[in-house]
Parts: C-alpha cells; sequence; structure tokens
C-alpha cells in the first residue's frame, strides 16, 4: 500500500518568526514582545533553558503585554515537569489568550538534566508518556496512568481548554521525529536542521503517523540561524564554530535577500514556520526584530 510523506507547504504559506534568546535578560522581553506585536510578525519564540529563563512565565509575560503575535516555547523539558502542571499551564495560557500560545515539550539537553537530579533512563519513553497524558489531560479527560514515568491517580483539569490545542515536540534523532509524528502535533526542529534536514524529518515524522494511523496536518516549525549588519558573517561563523557545526549547510548572513532565500529553502523542504535565531552576541536584538518584519518578511509573500 502506498503512503506519501506530509507535503510540503510553498514558502508564500509559511509563517515567520524570530527568538528572543534567554542570552539577554529577561526585562527586555517587553519591548522586543511589543516590537514583534506592532511590526506584524507572526510568532515569538522562547526558550527555557537551564539555568538562564523560565518558558512559562515569560511567555505568559509576552502574551500579557501584546494583542496579536503568537508565543512559542521551544522547549519545556519534560523531566522538570510533572504532566499534570503541563497540562495545567497549557490550558491556563489557552483559556487566556485563546489561540496564542505554542507549547512544545521535549527531552531537554541530558547534561543539565542531570545538573538538577532529572536525567531519565529512558527519554523517549518519558516522552512518549508525557505526551499521551498531556493530550488526553488537554482533551478534558479523566485520566489514571501508571507508566514507568507518568503515574496520575483519577486527574482531570477542572478548566481545560474550551478548544483543542495542539502540542509540538522537539526533537532530532530519528526515534524522536518518529514519536513526534505518532503522538504530537507538529514537531520543532533546531537551528542545526537544513533543508535535507527538513525534507528527512518531514518523512520520519509520517512514518510515525502511519504507524500510529494518524491523519490530518503536523506543522513542521525550524529554526534558521541568521545574522544581519556589521560583522555578520564572522558573528555566524563562531557561532557556529562553537555549537561545532562549521561543516553543515545550515545558518545564513547577509542582507534581507539572502535571508529571504534561505527562508524559502527550509519552506520548499517542508517547513510551515521559519523562525530567524539571531546569534547569541546579536548587537541589536529589536533591530534584529524589525529587520525580520519589514525587510525579510515582504520578501516572502
Amino acid at each position: 500500500m502506498y503512503f506519501p510523506v506530509l507535503p510540503a507547504r510553498k514558502s508564500a504559506m509559511t509563517g515567520l518568526g524570530v527568538v528572543f534568546r534567554p542570552q539577554l535578560p529577561p526585562e527586555r522581553l517587553r519591548d522586543i514582545a511589543r516590537l514583534a506585536d506592532s511590526t506584524g510578525l507572526d510568532e515569538l519564540w522562547l526558550w527555557e533553558d537551564c539555568f538562564l529563563e523560565g518558558g512559562v512565565s515569560t511567555a505568559a509575560a509576552a502574551l500579557a503585554w501584546t494583542e496579536r503575535v503568537r508565543v512559542g516555547i521551544g522547549l519545556l523539558p519534560v523531566p522538570l515537569r510533572n504532566v499534570a502542571v503541563t497540562a495545567m499551564e497549557a490550558a491556563s495560557l489557552e483559556r487566556m489568550f485563546p489561540g496564542r500560545a505554542i507549547l512544545t515539550v521535549g527531552h531537554g539537553v541530558q547534561d543539565w538534566m542531570g545538573q538538577v537530579g532529572a536525567r531519565a533512563a529512558s527519554p523517549l519513553g518519558l516522552l512518549g508518556e508525557h505526551l499521551d497524558a498531556l493530550r488526553a489531560l488537554l482533551r478534558g479527560e479523566r485520566l489514571s496512568v501508571r507508566g514507568r514515568y507518568v503515574r496520575l491517580d483519577d486527574v482531570a483539569l477542572d478548566w481545560p481548554p474550551q478548544r483543542p490545542v495542539d502540542i509540538l515536540a522537539g526533537g532530532t534523532g530519528p526515534r524522536t521525529l518518529r514519536l513526534s509524528g505518532e503522538k504530537a502535533d507538529g514537531t520543532l526542529l533546531t537551528a542545526a536542521t537544513s533543508a535535507d534536514g527538513v525534507r528527512r524529518a518531514r518523512e520520519l515524522v509520517a512514518e510515525g503517523r502511519r504507524a500510529a494511523g494518524r491523519r490530518g496536518s503536523h506543522r513542521i516549525v525550524v529554526y534558521l540561524l541568521a545574522a544581519t549588519g556589521a560583522g555578520a558573517e564572522d558573528r555566524l561563523r563562531a557561532e557556529l564554530v562553537a555549537e561545532g557545526l562549521e561543516s553543515a549547510d545550515v545558518g545564513v548572513a547577509g542582507d534581507a535577500g539572502a535571508v529571504a532565500e534561505a527562508v524559502r529553502g527550509l519552506a520548499e523542504a517542508g517547513a510551515d514556520t521559519v523562525v530567524l535565531q539571531p546569534t547569541a552576541d546579536e548587537p541589536d536584538p529589536e533591530g534584529f526584530v524589525r529587520f525580520a518584519a519589514e525587510e525579510v518578511r515582504p520578501l516572502l509573500s
């Protein structure tokens, strides 16, 4: 029997976002969130990186300070969170800011998980159990679960979301990508993902969805490391070297045309949303948001 892979999206339909990196102090978030909102960007993404800034607290603040931009958390490490707490947070954000919060869960960086005594023997098993329980709780179900990692006794949300909530999973390895297709509603890919990597991720996600008998859409979001302005190529190269990605076909440095071309390449490979990730030493974060919204975005329509 023939099963097609998930269809790629056209670049004109691809959403554009930016990352507020937690290397910036939390007090910088309000101005950048408001700027992303007022300039018409589709999404603003936040990171819960140990030991920098919390994902839910910053997302709630950004949503409260803005009117229309969607705010993504990429991602919440499941070893740090009881699934009931994750569900409560997700439901509260959805009810307060309908349709604007994007929640992503994932393994977390294993060294960081070890530092706080939360490293799981089977990260894949934990993520699978967490996704099953989280999506069920957000559907308003009452659960009793005795898994290896997730244990719930007659648990249901008193204030479940009033409409369906999509949960994304972050992943890079083949088994995690298949699991995302099987159990999540979308997948978040890191800035280490090339266009070919996006194509391969869609194939693996599709394999997971076929195995689970799932139909319908599955959103693919990918970060794109980008630098512009003075010293852009040097800043990009330094970050790629620091991340061990100097030989990978990822990242872009240059003007709006160069960045838009890189976005289109990822879109043609199957990304539904491309999120521009500035370098950690970006000298003008507000200017980067304006650049994305006012210079890159018009070239994608």
